[in-house]
């Protein structure tokens, strides 16, 4: 190995920016190893295929040979075995954000997608459109894309285009990640309360992202949307502290940025873009839901800024594939559509529901929810937890995932979300885990319905179980 090359350990690499990073740090010639407490599909399979092992559980021994550096997850806290090895024999550390920034973004235009939702997409979206346009960019997403195969890509050109997150760093930094990464342009999807484990209320959230908005030069140029509702309050709030142009993308009367035309189909969407007041484009592509077409229409607006042609905007767009976990049809059986969506914050189940309601128009939709992100699991978005869950036609829900790591206080209150959702007409349930689910509601689906599993997790293998058991049925099992 020469002098610049190092044997580099990530503890938790199951998370899906470090497995990125993992493959990232492989490609540039590192020796990497890697440990989790657990893995699963997709990021368990991705490293299988970088040809990265993943040691289960964690271990001391997992740190043997002694590597030169180690990049510790954000999800790991002190009294993980690995971790306390580390700090006893001082082995060089760092976290994600760190490395990624010193390694990989110094020198590069890099272009930041951030927001509490959308930003996966979107990422996704921004980086095709670059690679359809011949610029060859390094991209970094929260999610394996379709288009590319993978979550990650170190090309040729001058841009990096990456993923935003607002969570915290590491244990030694609590800092958001997305303060690392500088961004000399930058889109902003969203900003709502989320990660309620960090983020004592949205006044925090905001904060964390008014810091990202002055990080942009005032040669850059920040994208934000701009729906015209008291929604989008927060952002404004956070777009005032730009040194740069600002664009807005919305339905308000400021946005510069709209959309008209828009035909949400069984097979395909379309829409057309105005700018300024004028008729710029009409676009297409396969994917489902009207908060896709603005996260397309904020990627094609900041394109546009780095002179990419309309026409190569439309080429790439049409030939999107989406995000793995995003509305992604997982198995169709016996006539029932089972569909897996990351979705796990209210607004987002929202947005997803009403996308399958146009996808899949007539059909008769369950949702199945795991909650399990620390937002999920407490009760401060419960109210709109519930008016989001009630747009579905039958209603699932699993024991909260840990749910002795919430204070009783904090914690979600599943018998009344499922009260509001059965006031508002719908039928809802609580089942201990996912086998109990599959178990129960198997036999009651019939074709023709749509099944939305929504969880940010493994949710119990139910993606591989439901399936397996409507087959037994079909089969006379």
């Amino acid at each position: 190995m020469s002098d610049n090359l190092k044997h580099i350990h990530l503890i938790g690499i199951c998370g899906t920016a470090m497995a990125s990073l993992a493959g990232m740090l492989r490609e540039r010639g590192h020796r990497v190893t890697g440990s989790d407490a657990a893995a699963y599909p997709p990021m368990s399979t991705f490293l299988e295929g970088l040809g990265i092992r993943v040691a289960q559980p964690f271990a001391e021994k997992n740190l043997e040979p002694r590597p030169d550096l180690v990049v510790v997850g954000n999800a790991i806290s002190r009294a993980n075995v690995e971790l306390e090895r580390v700090l006893d024999e001082r082995i060089p550390f760092c976290s994600l954000p760190q490395i990624l920034h010193d390694e990989f973004l110094v020198g590069k235009e890099v272009l930041v997608v951030a927001g509490t939702h959308g930003k996966t997409t979107t990422t996704s979206m921004l980086a095709w459109i670059f690679e359809t346009a011949g610029l060859a960019p390094s991209f970094l997403i929260g999610g394996i894309a379709e288009n590319f195969g993978s979550s990650f890509g170190l090309g040729a050109g001058r841009y990096f285009i990456l993923e935003g997150d607002e969570y915290d760093t590491a244990f030694f930094d609590k800092g958001p990640k997305f303060l690392h990464y500088f961004p000399d342009a930058l889109i902003l999807t969203s900003v709502e309360f989320d990660h309620a484990d960090i983020y004592k209320d949205l006044d925090a959230v905001e904060t964390a992202f008014k810091r990202l908005v002055n990080l942009v030069p005032r040669r850059g140029r920040i994208v934000g949307f701009d729906g015209g509702a008291e929604g989008s309050a927060s952002l404004e709030r956070c777009m005032a502290k730009a040194f740069c142009p600002v664009e807005r993308y919305g339905a308000s009367e400021r946005a510069a940025w709209k959309i008209g035309d828009l035909k949400l189909e069984a097979a395909r969407t379309a829409w057309s873009v105005q700018r300024d007041g004028k008729h710029w484009a009409d676009f297409e592509y396969a994917l489902g839901g009207e908060y896709n077409v603005w996260n397309a229409t904020a990627a094609a607006a900041l394109a546009s800024w780095y002179g990419i042609p309309r026409e190569a905007i439309a080429r790439a767009l049409v030939t999107f594939r989406s995000v793995k976990r995003r509305l992604e049809v997982k198995a169709e059986v016996n006539g029932v559509t089972i569909i897996d969506d990351f979705a796990h914050h209210p607004t987002a189940i929202e947005q997803t529901i009403r996308a399958l309601r146009a996808r899949y128009e007539g059909r008769r939709l369950w949702v199945l929810l795991e909650p399990r992100s620390n937002t999920m699991r407490r009760n401060v978005l419960q109210d709109a937890l519930a008016e989001s869950l009630a747009l579905a036609d039958q209603v699932i829900v699993a024991a909260i995932f840990k749910s002795e790591a919430i204070p009783e206080r904090e914690r979600l209150d599943l018998n009344r979300v499922m009260s509001e959702v059965q006031r508002r007409g719908k039928q809802a349930r609580i089942f201990a885990n996912a086998d109990a689910i599959v178990s129960a509601i198997a036999p009651e689906l019939a074709s023709g319905d749509v099944v939305a599993i929504l969880s940010n997790g493994g949710f119990g293998g139910i993606y591989e179980k439901l399936p397996e058991r409507l087959r037994a049925l079909g089969a006379g099992a």
